[in-house]
């Protein structure tokens, strides 16, 4: 059995044939799906998407590329969803200051937010980190949330303990497929095991042999066999220990 942790079925990428790339990834052994929200107004095709298809589950968030377009009045919105959906974590939550046009104080200021709301509901966030590791450990340790998942990690090892240590699981998907990604692969071959999740991020981050095109649940049996194969281990010790992972961070699943 493998879980997705991170993964958006509910993107435009997917309308066309939805079901046929849920029926592959479960045919190929991923029988959970964490599908993140990126904007209040894709809560509902989340929760759609959630309900049409076993095994997938949904988290709700304001993803940071998208507070330029939130409102503060859509943090009032999630809140509602977190009471009302019981959601398996708040996310696609985090910072990203690698795009230059998306105002870090107003990210900022959303993930504080958010990461409130997560202690408040006692839920696990799934965080967007790009270019902001240690903006994102500091908010972190002065909120205090039950942890989560580092969704598609890119950090030192040394940021990976920080994370360990606040009791966050690390993400790792396409990126580690690639031979040149070699700080990732170190990372995937020497962290802790019950530390690390499997994701896809589809329709984003494809690994490796898709050549650059749309990423699907379905790869992420290969994505595993990638982590088995720089860790020396079977790929059935790898999706065992990995599942064990996200159910301890996410126990709904």
């Amino acid at each position: 059995m493998l879980i997705d942790t991170h993964c958006h079925l509910d993107a435009a990428e997917f309308d066309a044939d939805r079901d046929a790339v849920h029926a592959l990834a479960r045919a190929a052994g991923v029988e959970r799906i964490v599908i993140p929200a990126v904007a209040v107004d894709g809560f509902p095709k989340v929760k759609s998407t959630v309900g049409r298809y076993p095994g997938c589950v949904a988290a709700y968030g304001i993803h940071p590329l998208y507070v330029m377009q939130a409102q503060e009045s859509d943090l009032a919105v999630l809140r509602d969803w977190l009471v009302n959906e019981q959601p398996v974590a708040v996310g696609e939550i985090g910072l990203d200051f690698y795009v230059a046009d998306v105002d870090p104080g107003r990210q900022e200021f959303f993930f504080v937010e958010q990461l409130k709301l997560a202690r408040e509901f006692d839920l696990p966030v799934l965080l967007h980190v790009r270019r902001a590791v240690h903006q994102v450990l500091r908010q972190l340790r002065r909120i205090g949330v039950r942890g989560g998942i580092a969704h598609a990690f890119n950090g030192s090892r040394q940021q990976a303990d920080e994370f360990i240590k606040l009791g966050f699981k690390l993400g790792f998907g396409g990126a580690m497929t690639f031979s040149g990604s070699t700080r990732i692969r170190a990372l995937a071959a020497s962290l802790p095991l019950d530390a690390i999740v499997l994701e896809t991020d589809a329709p984003d981050i494809p690994p490796a042999w898709l050549g650059g095109g749309r990423n699907s649940p379905g790869e992420l049996a290969r994505i595993a066999r990638c982590l088995a194969e720089l860790r020396s281990l079977s790929e059935h010790d790898v999706a065992t220990a990995c599942t064990a992972s996200a159910r301890a961070i996410l126990p709904v699943l």
